[in-house]
């Protein structure tokens, strides 16, 4: 990705979100961001297409903090001026970081702070609605909960200036199109829109032509590269389920590997990816569905504080894991199609380096790669059948002679594979739990020393039973026999009635 020469103080950002920027090492607009600036800054409605690790948070961020800031007619009240949406919670976590820190040193007219918040599913309501009471400039969010609140009272959509819909196409697959289409419902016509999307899919072309108002069509860089990815090598192998583990950790020794992204198709498989992993000394995270969205975002911390430099997620949930330094993403299974490929390999090669993607094809998933190498011009169709001890594996990824399978001990796994687990561990180191109420026990069909009944007093229930058990043995009958008759002591109301009724 090539920075241009000019600046965003010369593409005319406010000072304020120029040295907020440049704190953070961000001074020079790359290609998306310095096509969109000019036309967002003036209002215009548009459509953005780059795919994943092109800056497109900043191209809409940066305008939509400008106008919202500097627009002098409508001064801030606290009401919410900007809309974000996007399809995931990582997502909008990493958004949400964004716009907060371009935003620290923005100024208010009424007192207030200016304010961007993240409202999304699998956290408390309370703290995200006492956050809209209080005042908020820009709302970053997920659908689901963003509509939840609107149609609750709690936020106000009727002032928006400006409405950002992020990862079209992945909310589009996520089945969230009908949320969209609602919340678009409670926004002004006269709001000024943006929708992003590395894809651009026929349901996504006509939502756009439905609320926008002639909007520009923006590609930073040529029809095709997207799939290509000049800056990141691809390779496809075919692989053995049996072997993909120990393949994998064959590739994860590789001379000059980094952070590493992992994905699966399925939750089951990439939690069970990690704990293999685990298991042989890798630090290793997941990210899946079936993880709380406490052990999600711990997961995530981790990996982007280097604790972990392996994360084995499924494509929803990597949605907004936005690092740069990924040099190599493993494709356990096939993706889906080719927009699945080209969002995983997107997570690598960004920011203007380098990176590796591997795909590692079944024999039941050959044609499904045979589509997306068609659909993308790979010109891999038939990818070499390939085992973890294969000599061109480790010339092609260079990865040392003598790695084996495992890297040392068993390592800590950063994220528990449920809530259950970690209530069966601390079930275990728990004492035994006291019994207030005594137990009949036997052995043999005999009653064992200090069985209640030889106790009455332990047991009133069985002290008033005795006389009728007593009552009801013939004499001189065993204690076998006595035993017998107590375990049928039940039936013998119904055999009284019978011979009462005879």
């Amino acid at each position: 990705m090539t920075q241009l020469n000019h600046s965003f103080a010369e593409l005319g950002v406010r000072d304020e979100i120029v040295r907020a920027l440049a704190e953070n090492g961000i001074e020079h607009p790359f290609a998306i961001q310095e096509l969109t600036l000019p036309l967002a800054l003036a209002g215009d409605d548009l459509i953005g297409q780059a795919r994943t690790g092109m800056g497109k948070t900043y191209a809409f961020g940066v305008p939509l903090l400008h106008r919202v800031s500097s627009d002098e007619n409508r001064p801030l009240t606290g009401a919410p001026r900007a809309l974000v949406v996007v399809p995931t919670r990582e997502l909008c976590l990493q958004v949400y970081n964004d716009l907060a820190g371009a935003a620290k040193h923005l100024p208010t007219n009424d007192g207030r702070k200016f304010t961007v918040t993240s409202i999304y599913g699998g956290r408390p309501y309370e703290p995200q609605i006492e956050a809209l009471r209080k005042g908020v400039d820009v709302v970053v969010g997920t659908p689901g909960r963003l509509l939840d609140l609107a149609q609750q009272g709690h936020l106000q959509l009727g002032g928006l200036s400006v409405l950002v819909l992020d990862e079209a196409d992945e909310m589009l697959d996520l089945g969230f199109l009908p949320d969209i289409e609602r919340i678009l419902q409670l926004t002004p016509d006269s709001r000024q829109a943006m929708l992003f999307s590395a894809t651009m899919p026929d349901p996504i072309i006509t939502l756009a032509r439905t609320f926008m108002n002639q909007p520009t069509h923006i590609r930073a860089e040529a029809p095709h590269s997207a799939a290509t990815h000049d800056t990141t090598a691809q390779y496809a192998y075919r692989a053995h389920a049996l072997d993909k583990v120990e393949l994998v950790s064959r590739i994860l020794q590789a001379r000059g590997r980094g952070a590493t992204m992992v994905f699966t198709r399925t939750k089951r498989t990439a939690q069970k990816v990690s704990d293999e992993l685990a298991e042989r000394g890798f630090k290793v995270g997941a990210v899946h569905g079936d993880l709380g969205q406490g052990a999600r975002e711990k997961a995530l911390k981790s990996f982007r504080t280097g604790e972990i430099d392996v994360l084995v997620a499924t494509d929803v949930a990597a949605r907004g894991i936005d690092i740069d330094d990924v040099t190599h993403v493993i494709n356990y299974q096939c993706p889906e199609d080719e927009q699945a490929y080209v969002h995983r390999i997107g997570r690598t090669g960004r920011a203007g380096k380098t990176g590796v993607a591997i795909t590692l094809v079944d024999w039941d998933e050959l044609a499904r790669w045979e589509m997306i190498d068609k659909a993308l011009n790979l010109g891999n169709p038939d990818p070499a059948e390939t085992y973890s001890s294969s000599p061109h594996l480790y010339e092609d990824l260079d990865i040392p002679t003598d790695a084996t399978g495992t890297v040392g001990k068993p390592a800590k796994r950063a994220t528990k594979a449920s809530d259950e687990d970690e209530h069966r561990i601390s079930s275990a180191d728990r004492p035994a739990r006291t019994r207030t109420r005594s137990r009949r026990r036997t052995r043999g069909g005999k009653p064992l020393t200090g069985h209640p009944e030889s106790h009455p007093e332990a047991h009133p229930e069985s002290a008033s039973a005795a006389p009728e058990d007593t009552e009801a043995a013939p004499a001189g009958e065993s204690e076998a026999g006595e035993q017998t008759t107590r375990r049928r002591r039940r039936r013998r109301p119904r055999k009284t009635e019978a011979a009462t009724a005879g």
